[in-house]
């Protein structure tokens, strides 16, 4: 795997508050990784070192190979860190134009990237007559000017309409498809859910996980049952190393898995021990779920 950004021991410290605490996690080419963490949790000052906004107390990071300096890396990065900056009384297009000279990269880029983002049919329309959603459409494609190897988003949802979220969420995805690896921050479980491959999930500082989304917790899920014989099918189940917390709440029982197993093979154990199940559900445990139990498991 051919890796983008690679933090060792981050640390940064504002006087007595340790904002960021140890944090080590490799970001390789080709994902989504998301931040993930309230708010306060270390997720900006992290985007911030990194893009050399931040200075760090203690710990290394280093952007490709390492033999790059930061100065030189960033230009083949592109990120939104802050409420976009333009101009209110220029088109969009006029904007991008002062963006393009400020980075020096060819304006023939513009049309190309505000289709990206749904903006060309606005292009000759002034910034301030632009909805939020649209603004912030248009600070990515600006980001996206340089042809970034890697696209670094600091909540890029906040403040929007279910309309905005959804179609900031489509763009990015769209993005991701033609090979730009993206790294965007975010307080909001269901957005890294539905968008992200990879998760880093920080608390106060500190890294509580670090892996793909959908190993977030080793979590094989439960069963929904109910039957006639519930005593029994309780019983049998807190006997049976398969399973790990029984949940009994008025007439449905939800059980736990310690591993893999399948609801047809489960159903025909249980028939062979005389217990019919009325209710056989399997689920997997959501992102939510998942996360609230890592955070529970840390001393507050």
């Amino acid at each position: 795997m051919e890796p983008i950004l690679t933090i060792n021991n981050l640390t940064k410290k504002f006087g007595y508050l340790t904002a960021v605490k140890d944090l080590s996690f490799t970001i390789n080419k080709g994902n989504v990784y998301g931040i993930l963490g309230p708010n306060g949790s270390g997720k900006s000052t992290t985007l911030g070192i990194v893009l050399n906004v931040i200075n760090k107390t203690e710990g290394s990071f280093h952007w490709f190979d390492g033999n790059t300096t930061t100065h030189n890396a960033l230009k083949k990065v592109g990120a939104i860190i802050e409420r976009p900056n333009f101009y209110p009384y220029m088109t969009a297009s006029q904007n991008l134009k002062l963006v393009c000279k400020i980075k020096g990269v060819n304006k023939s880029k513009i049309d190309e990237k505000l289709e990206i983002v749904g903006l060309l049919e606005r292009k000759d329309s002034k910034f301030r007559t632009y909805s939020l959603g649209m603004k912030q459409r248009l600070a990515i494609a600006s980001a996206l000017l340089n042809d970034p190897e890697i696209l670094i988003l600091d909540e890029p949802t906040n403040g929007l309409d279910p309309q905005g979220i959804h179609q900031i969420r489509e763009i990015i995805k769209q993005i991701a498809r033609q090979g730009t690896t993206i790294l965007l921050a975010s307080h909001l479980l269901d957005e890294v859910e539905k968008v992200c491959s990879h998760v880093v999930v920080l608390r106060k500082g500190v890294k509580l996980y670090s892996g793909r989304v959908d190993e977030m917790i080793s979590s094989h899920g439960f069963f929904e049952l109910k039957c006639d014989k519930q005593d029994e099918l309780v019983k049998l189940l807190e006997n049976n190393k398969s399973f790990g917390k029984i949940k009994v709440h008025d007439h449905l029982v939800t059980a736990f898995l310690n591993e893999p197993m399948k609801s047809d093979d489960f159903n025909k154990f249980l028939f062979e021990k005389g217990i019919i199940l009325t209710h056989l559900v399997q689920r997997k445990e959501s992102l939510e779920e998942q996360f609230l139990q890592l955070t529970d498991n840390q001393n507050n």
